[in-house]
C-alpha cells in the first residue's frame, strides 16, 4: 500500500531535545555549564524517557512537563548543579522553545505539497507541543499534533498509536511512522506501521521483538520514504 500520512515523534526527531541546555550554556550567568551541558542534557533526556516507562507501565500518569521537570531535577543533581533555581528555570522556559533541525522545516513542506497528511505523535502535552510548533514555525505544515494525554498513557502503549487511525482513517501500513527513539521506532513496528527509526547518534539497534524498515541518520530522506 502507498504511504497517505507521515507521522513523526517530536522530541528528539523533529526537535533538538539537546538545544535547551547547549543555549543555556553559551549565555550570561550560566558559565559552570559550558563543560556540563552535554552530560546535563543525557542525563536529563534518559530520565525523562524512563519515567514515563515507568508511569506506563504503574499506571502513574503523569503531564509530560511534570515529567519533564522530574528529569531536569534528576538531571541537575546527578551533574553537580542541583540548587541554582535562576539555572533551573532557565532551561525549562528554553523547552518550550526548542529548535527543530535544519532539514525539518523543508522536509515537511515537501510531503505537504506531494499530498500527504503530516501530523505528529508525541508523549508531550499539547501545551508544550504547541509551544515547540510556533518556536520552529511548521504548524501550517501539520495536519494535526496528536498528544498521549488524550488516552492517559504514554507510548509505546498501543493506544497511543491508536490515535493515528482515529484521526487519519485508512490502514496500518498507509502511515510511515518517524522517531529518533528506537524503542518507539520497534513498538510502531510492531503496531503494524511502516516506520523509520532517525539515529543521529549511530547507536546499536535495539534488541527487541521488533525492528524499522528503515533506519536513517537525519531527515532528509524521508520523502523519498514517502514514495514521492
Amino acid at each position: 500500500m502507498p504511504i497517505t500520512t507521515c507521522v513523526f515523534d517530536a522530541y528528539g526527531t523533529l526537535f533538538d531535545v539537546a538545544a535547551a541546555a547547549r543555549q543555556a550554556a553559551a549565555e550570561p550567568g550560566f558559565e559552570k555549564l559550558q563543560q556540563k551541558w552535554p552530560e546535563l542534557a543525557n542525563h536529563w533526556r534518559l530520565k525523562q524517557l524512563q519515567y514515563t516507562w515507568l508511569r506506563a507501565i504503574t499506571g502513574a500518569h503523569a503531564d509530560f512537563w511534570d515529567v519533564t521537570q522530574d528529569g531536569l531535577d534528576w538531571a541537575l543533581e546527578a551533574s553537580g548543579l542541583d540548587g541554582d533555581a535562576a539555572l533551573r528555570q532557565r532551561l525549562l522556559d528554553l523547552y518550550w522553545q526548542l529548535q527543530a533541525y535544519p532539514e525539518v522545516p523543508q522536509m515537511l513542506a515537501d510531503l505537504k505539497a506531494g499530498g500527504l497528511q503530516t501530523a505528529i505523535l508525541s508523549n508531550g502535552s499539547l501545551p508544550m507541543l504547541d509551544g515547540a510548533v510556533q518556536s520552529a514555525g511548521i504548524g501550517d505544515v501539520l495536519d494535526d499534533v496528536l498528544s498521549v494525554e488524550s488516552v492517559g498513557v504514554f507510548k509505546p502503549h498501543s493506544s497511543v498509536y491508536d490515535l493515528v487511525q482515529k484521526r487519519f482513517g485508512g490502514e496500518r501500513d498507509d502511515v510511515l511512522f518517524v522517531s529518533s527513539n528506537g524503542w518507539d521506532a520497534a513498538g510502531a513496528s510492531g503496531y503494524g506501521f511502516v516506520t523509520a527509526w532517525v539515529n543521529r547518534a549511530n547507536e546499536p539497534i535495539d534488541r527487541l521483538p521488533w525492528k524499522p524498515a528503515h533506519v536513517l541518520y537525519d531527515l532528509t530522506t524521508i520523502s523519498q520514504l514517502a514514495g514521492l
